[in-house]
């Protein structure tokens, strides 16, 4: 099986689009399960963050698995394909790998750097694990990415020379201490968002959630006010600073709900407030698209080297050993082969030599499975050693054309599991 990514993200798309095609809740899983049913699909898992829709899959045909892919985006997103394919990108095998080892780390983020992914990819992994849809190569391949991710920000600094999206949006705010703020959501960037404006000296901090008791654990955690989602409306009468980012699907906020200036910011997608407030005097809506395209998300170029130098350590890494464990089932069948022979021939010496037993006929075993044993210890142990190569895999097919082989017989598994 290949790995197969196609998505889309803030790099390769407007925010507008991505919001069309964002998924979230019952219709994610819904996208899941259509990618994983598709004939060429072995297993599926879907990243969709508030900058990024990726479909990662494990395939056994390219083509065939990327049309059914396409057109289930397009499908799910209600975006025609001729719209929506010049804005996807396509990544296969070693770059498949490359991809989620650069996302994890923060490399592709709207803002370099930020941690939410880490988290936003182990929900992916655990949703496709819940419903069944990864298997070996997807659930090793996140399982690495997220270890890549974690050795990033512990050993390169990226997240301290980047920001955060709520750290970069607040930065088109101003002063922010002493000023009344609401945040609309409960989830983890409002966790993040209320985390972020403690640290700036906001004293005043009102949460509103749909479930209320979220609300009151998030407000706690800086001695701020939970409110039911339906007081959103009348908090917003004396907030100075909104943060909305529930994910609702819907606008959340709208011009009619707004009674004065306000700093608003939009980290959802689609969008939590309705565009079109920026038309209100002495409003401020600073979103995705804004941030986007201000670059205050980039980073230093010292600590973003250093994760790419990271990354492609990494990927050489598992690579090699990815090419080392394809030829496993080969050798394997090489020396489950050989032993059937030690197997045959010592049975029909017994009926030759029937005489032949105890210390005699034990000596005589050993020295055949001794013989056979040395015979392939170097071949073996070079072709493991040249699968790690990029064109590894040549060897393993030598082997297996010159031996007759079928890695794929019972036999061979049965000794593989023993």
């Amino acid at each position: 099986m290949s790995v197969l990514v196609i998505g889309l993200s803030h790099r390769s798309a407007p925010v507008a689009l991505l919001e069309r095609v964002s998924v979230s809740g019952d219709a994610l899983v819904k996208l899941l399960h259509d990618v994983h049913t598709e004939v060429n699909v072995a297993e599926a898992m879907v990243v969709s963050t508030c900058n990024r829709v990726e479909v990662y899959t494990a395939v056994d045909r390219f083509h065939p698995a990327l049309t059914s892919i396409t057109n289930l985006l397009a499908v799910h997103s209600g975006v025609p394909v001729e719209e929506l394919t010049p804005h996807l990108y396509v990544h296969y095998e070693d770059r498949a790998v490359e991809h989620i080892f650069s996302v994890a780390a923060g490399l592709e983020s709207m803002v370099v750097g930020e941690g939410q992914i880490l988290g936003q990819t182990r929900q992916a992994l655990r949703l496709a694990q819940e419903h069944g849809t990864v298997g070996a190569t997807l659930n090793e391949l996140a399982q690495q990415a997220l270890r890549v991710g974690k050795r990033a920000h512990a050993e390169t600094g990226i997240d301290r020379a980047g920001a955060s999206l709520v750290t970069a949006g607040l930065s088109f705010a101003g002063e922010l201490t002493g000023r009344r703020a609401l945040v609309v959501g409960a989830g983890a960037m409002s966790g993040l968002a209320v985390a972020t404006l403690a640290r700036a000296g906001v004293t005043d901090v009102v949460v509103a959630n749909r479930t209320f008791d979220k609300a009151v654990r998030l407000a706690e955690t800086v001695g701020g006010r939970a409110v039911e989602l339906s007081e959103v409306q009348r908090e917003l009468q004396d907030a100075e600073l909104v943060i909305s980012c529930t994910g609702a699907g819907h606008h959340t906020i709208t011009p009619e709900m707004l009674g004065g200036p306000v700093f608003l910011l939009d980290l959802a997608l689609p969008h939590d407030i309705d565009p079109s407030v920026r038309e209100l005097p002495g409003v401020t809506l600073v979103d995705l698209e804004t941030i986007r395209e201000s670059g205050v998300g980039a980073a230093e170029s010292g600590p973003v080297n250093a994760v790419r130098a990271l990354v492609a350590e990494e990927l050489d890494t598992f690579l090699s050993a990815e090419r080392a464990a394809r030829v496993t089932p080969t050798v394997v069948a090489l020396r489950s082969k050989a032993a059937e022979v030690v197997e045959a021939e010592l049975g029909r010496l017994t009926m030759r030599l029937p005489e032949l037993e105890g210390r005699a006929r034990d000596e005589v075993e050993q020295t055949v499975r001794r013989v056979v044993d040395k015979l392939l210890h170097e071949p073996t142990v070079r072709v493991k050693r040249l699968a790690t190569s990029p064109a590894g895999d040549h060897y393993a097919e030598a082997l297996r054309e010159l031996f007759d082989l079928d890695p794929k017989k019972p036999e061979a598994v049965r000794r593989v599991d023993l």
